[in-house]
């Protein structure tokens, strides 16, 4: 069975429930894509590092104008979220995060890249349903969970510095 090409009507015709399981496990392995774990894990490795190292470039960038490093680090925030949302506006950023797979979801560019996508997809929407709505299902489980972590961990750095810990 598995040496002949099967389609989605050949299971759906089959009457025999055996045959019909074969036929829709050997269509499974025809039309699902084959990838290579290393292969995904070198290109993701790859376009997160340049992602990193254009990041540490800019920050080098704006110390060299005098920011200090606080500060530096902020810009070059800004600038890779700026990026980010510029080359999803452009559909530059989808098909480069197709290709390299959490290399561009992990950094922050990753997290501007779903929240302008989510903007420019629902726009016809209008601003409040569309735009405002999409924008904050995707940021606010993160502010959310941003904001108990960082509160958790503060009550946890109090409690150790009222015993003498830290």
């Amino acid at each position: 069975m598995s040496g002949k090409n099967v389609t989605a009507h050949d299971v759906m015709q089959e009457k025999n429930d055996k045959l019909r399981d074969q036929k829709y496990n050997d269509y499974v392995s025809a039309v699902t894509p084959k990838h290579s774990w290393f292969a995904n894990l070198c290109k993701a490795f790859l376009v997160g590092g340049i992602i990193c190292v254009i990041g540490q470039a800019l920050v080098n960038f704006y110390q060299s104008c005098g920011f200090d490093k606080e500060t530096a680090g902020l810009y070059e925030v800004i600038t890779l979220v700026l990026l980010s949302v510029l080359l999803t506006g452009f559909n530059i950023y989808s098909p480069l995060a197709k290709w390299a797979g959490a290399g561009t979801v992990v950094p922050i560019t990753g997290f501007a890249n779903s929240v302008a996508s989510a903007a420019i997809e629902f726009k016809t929407e209008g601003q409040v349903f569309g735009i405002g709505c999409k924008i904050f299902t995707i940021c606010g489980p993160v502010i959310l969970y941003g904001i108990t972590f960082t509160w958790f961990l503060g009550l946890i750095y109090w409690i150790l510095k009222v015993m003498g810990v830290v």
